[in-house]
């Protein structure tokens, strides 16, 4: 990824204010939300904390702002089985990508697809972080693509070809969307069109170039 100049100047101004080990906090929280989702509110009989923390537009509206953005503290997976691989993976992701961009950078890519799902949570009534976490790994994928991961503790594969699975399911559920629900994908992956959309064009230029050239010469 070719640093933009408006990304560079944000980083002179603004970097100090960066939060370092973003993706340490962010999962500690999660933790803890699985802990009480699972443990802790079935044991006391109350409701699960995830119901109270999840975006919702009308709960928003009715003045529980705090789901504008506690959303995020949702755990990624509700199965205990997967639970630490899980986190571990997704903490994974954020040193490499921490330690790649530095902490601003990631911050700031971080914070754009917060933005963009909160946005689109307030087009479609409801969001998830699913698309921030899927955001998550195609950067990751961007950066270490040849990296392997023990699928289902024991089958090697590398990260580029999850990645693309990964991206072939969002072009479904893209295309199977109703308007404003493709509206609400496209904004909550902001931070990876920002960040990536410069070569994506760049990558599919060449292709079509390189794909000219072949047809020119077979003719």
């Amino acid at each position: 990824m070719n640093s933009p100049g408006w990304l560079n100047k944000l980083e002179r101004r603004f970097g100090r204010y960066a939060v370092p080990g973003l993706m340490n906090i962010m999962i500690t929280g999660m933790v803890v939300v699985f802990i009480m989702d699972a443990i802790v509110c079935p044991a006391s009989g109350k409701i699960p904390l995830s119901y109270f923390i999840n975006f919702s537009r009308s709960a928003i509206a009715d003045g529980q702002v705090w789901r504008i953005i506690s959303f995020v503290f949702s755990p990624i997976t509700s199965r205990p089985l997967f639970m630490i691989f899980t986190f571990y993976f997704y903490w994974l992701i954020g040193q490499v990508m921490e330690n790649h961009w530095g902490t601003f950078r990631f911050n700031v890519y971080y914070f754009c697809g917060v933005i963009g799902t909160i946005i689109g949570g307030f087009i479609t009534g409801y969001t998830t972080n699913y698309y921030l976490t899927m955001s998550l790994f195609i950067a990751f994928a961007m950066i270490a693509p040849n990296m392997e991961l023990m699928l289902f503790f024991f089958i090697p594969v590398k990260i580029k070809y999850l990645a693309m699975l990964d991206a072939a399911l969002l072009l479904v559920s893209f295309f199977m969307s109703d308007v404003s629900g493709k509206v609400a994908i496209v904004v909550s992956l902001i931070n990876l069109i920002i960040f990536f959309g410069g070569d994506f064009i760049s990558t599919a230029r060449m292709r079509i170039h390189h794909l000219k050239h072949k047809i020119s010469r077979r003719k």
